[in-house]
Order: structure tokens, then C-alpha cells, then sequence
């Protein structure tokens, strides 16, 4: 391996490790805290290069941040980079819920954290709005992608599904630039991976599963269902709960909890979950299935994007899907706000923190604090 290839390899590890550490908030906190890091401190990837792989990660299955985790490990260092990144990104999450799982065993209780999310919520607020600035002048960079930004907020915030305003997004502007009605500029495309279909072989699984079972169903968890955690709850219900009657509804609520309140990807909830059902290797077994197809998709992805980024079409539909994402990015700042700036103290951490993002300060640092800020509010004021 060429000493270049190891250095970028050993950068790779260092600073996902570091994200898959404190990277709380879901997707649009952890892609924001990308963006900082391989765009305007390492400048490892151009702000549209990072917009147009965000912009066809958000079209594909599979955890938006995770994807492009894999797609900068990719960028930076080839396919063994992909595997790196992707890995290291998910392993320090993985071994948190693994910990809260066993915990949730032997207590039969999820450990509270509010006194920790209390103080890191209205960071993630601020590191999200952040980004927005950076993406934004990017995305939007004519008067029509504005305005179909604006749209796309609107109809999201309206209850629409964001698969479709992403998609309806792009489709309108490659439909516009194709007609030559509109020169609405930008380079990029985007690729649709099929999703893949495990129905026949998981429904072999029998009502007490066994480590290939456990694979089989999260591997098709993994294969369909898209980047919003949220999603996951209606999926694995239908799947864990009604069909293959593994858990229980509780048991499921409070694997999501834990999901949403630890850092990293939310779908590590496949680690608690797969802790339930058969200890330390079912835990092991459904984090490898739910997150393999997602290496697939993005390694797939990455060189389609790069290859047909000159098509009039393709072009305009990346154009309309990355000025969606935007809309997207905002509309989870306007949702995330409510429940995380409650208080004064709450207020103060965010716009802290927004100046001191402006000013360049790392967003670890600024999570750190907060979650110690929030620990000694808690203990003083209750």
C-alpha cells in the first residue's frame, strides 16, 4: 500500500471515529458536521461535489449519513477507504446501543440520557442552520431553484413525503432543462439504485430466529428502507413486531429510543434489536446486514455520479433534488427547534454555538461542552 494510501486511510479513521463518536442529532446534523470537516477544513471534496453526493445519497436506501460517510471514505481513498470510513463511522455507535442493550437486559430499562441530549439538542440546531449557509449558496443559485427550494420546504412542512418532494423536485428541473425553456446551470447527475427484494428467503424465518434469520431480515431492513430514522419505525414494526413476532411494540419503542438519543447512525437501533434476540452475536449479525447494502448502493453509485455528471438531464435533475435536500435540511431545523430550544439556558447554547461555528471553533468540541453544560444545569436546577 503507497504511504499516500495509508495516510489517507489513517486520516479516515481518525476523524470518523472521532464523528461516529459525538455525532448526535440524525442525518441532517451528521451531514452538516461532514460538510465542516471535508469541505471547509480539510478540503478534501469542492462544496459541489460534497452538495451533488448528498443530493443522490438522499435518492438511494439506506442511512443518509452513513452513505456518505462512505461516499468521502471512497473519495479520499478508493474502495478500501469506502469499507474504512463507512466502518468506522458505525462501529463507535454500534458499541454504544450495544452497551445500553445489555444494560436494557439486566434492567429492563432504558438508562435515561435526557440530562445529556438537554444541552447537545440546541447544538445540533445551530451546527444544521450552519451548513445551510455553505449549501445553500451552492444549491440554490438561480432565482427558480430558490424558489423551488421554498416549495419544497413548504410542501414538506406540510406533511408530504420527502421521497417525493425529492424526487418531483427533480424531475421538474431535468424536465424544464430538457426542454431548453430554462438555463438553470450546474453539473452532476444522479443514478437510481434498484432496491433489492429478500421477501422469499425471509419468510422462512422461524418464530425463534437464528443468526442466519436475524441476517436475512435486516439485510432486506437495510435494502428498503430510506434515509430517515423515522422510518424505521412503521418498517421494523411491520416486519419484527406483526409479521415475524420477535418483539413486543414496547420492546421496539424503546430500541428506536435508543437509536435517536445516541450518536451516529440511527440505524444502529439494529444493534439493540439484534442484542434481544440472541445476545452479542445477533447484535453483531443485524449491524453487518442492516448497513451491507448501503456500501453496495454508495460503491455503485459514486463513479455513475461522476461519469454522466455532463448530461442536460442529469444535470438539471441533481440541479432539483440538491435544492430539495436544502428545503429538507431546513424543514428538520424548524422541527429539531421546538423540542430543543425549551429554555433560556437552551438558547443561550444555540446561539453560542452559531457564533462560534462562524468563528471555525470544531463542532466536537462544542457537543462536548454542551453535554457538560447540560449535566450541571440538570444537577443545579433539576
Amino acid at each position: 500500500m503507497a504511504s499516500n494510501q495509508r495516510s489517507a486511510l489513517i486520516d479516515l479513521v481518525r476523524l470518523f471515529l472521532r464523528l461516529g463518536t459525538v455525532a448526535f442529532g440524525g442525518p441532517a446534523a451528521h451531514i452538516a458536521m461532514f460538510r465542516e470537516e471535508v469541505v471547509v477544513r480539510r478540503k478534501w471534496l469542492t462544496e459541489q461535489r460534497f452538495l451533488d453526493l448528498m443530493g443522490a445519497t438522499n435518492l438511494i436506501p439506506g442511512p443518509n449519513s452513513t452513505e456518505m460517510a462512505i461516499h468521502i471514505g471512497l473519495e479520499r481513498a478508493g474502495w478500501r477507504g469506502l469499507i474504512v470510513a463507512g466502518a468506522c463511522f458505525i462501529l463507535p455507535a454500534s458499541i454504544i446501543v450495544g452497551a445500553l442493550a445489555w444494560a436494557y437486559v439486566e434492567f429492563q430499562t432504558v438508562p435515561a440520557l435526557a440530562w445529556v441530549t438537554y444541552g447537545i439538542k440546541p447544538v445540533v440546531v445551530a451546527i444544521i442552520f450552519n451548513a445551510l449557509f455553505g449549501l445553500g449558496i451552492t444549491a440554490l443559485k438561480t432565482r427558480w431553484l430558490m424558489a423551488l427550494g421554498l416549495a419544497g420546504l413548504v410542501l414538506f412542512l406540510a406533511g408530504i413525503n420527502e421521497l417525493a418532494v425529492l424526487f418531483g423536485s427533480g424531475f421538474l428541473v431535468a424536465l424544464i432543462r430538457t426542454a431548453g425553456k430554462l438555463p438553470l446551470g450546474g453539473r452532476g447527475a444522479v443514478a437510481f439504485v434498484p432496491v433489492l427484494g429478500f421477501n422469499a428467503a425471509a419468510k422462512a424465518v422461524a418464530a425463534v430466529p437464528g443468526l442466519e434469520q436475524i441476517f436475512l431480515s435486516f439485510l432486506k431492513l437495510g435494502a428498503v428502507i430510506y434515509g430517515s430514522g423515522y422510518v424505521l419505525l412503521p418498517v421494523m414494526n411491520n416486519e419484527l413486531v406483526e409479521r415475524l413476532e420477535w418483539l413486543t411494540a414496547t420492546q421496539l419503542l424503546d430500541a428506536i429510543a435508543i437509536g435517536q438519543i445516541t450518536p451516529g447512525p440511527v440505524f444502529t437501533t439494529a444493534t439493540f434489536v439484534g442484542y434481544l434476540l440472541a445476545g452479542v452475536p445477533g447484535a453483531a449479525v443485524a449491524t453487518v446486514a442492516i448497513f451491507l447494502p448501503s456500501f453496495a448502493f454508495v460503491g455503485i453509485l459514486n463513479p455513475l455520479v461522476r461519469k454522466i455528471r455532463d448530461l442536460d438531464w442529469a444535470a438539471g435533475f441533481l440541479d432539483g433534488v440538491n435544492a430539495a435536500a436544502i428545503a429538507l435540511m431546513a424543514g428538520a431545523v424548524i422541527q429539531l427547534r421546538s423540542s430543543a430550544i425549551i429554555d433560556w439556558p437552551t438558547a443561550i447554547i444555540a446561539v453560542a454555538s452559531l457564533v462560534a461555528l462562524r468563528m471555525k471553533v470544531n463542532a466536537t468540541w462544542l457537543i462536548l461542552g454542551a453535554a457538560g453544560f447540560g449535566v450541571v444545569v440538570r444537577l443545579v436546577f433539576g
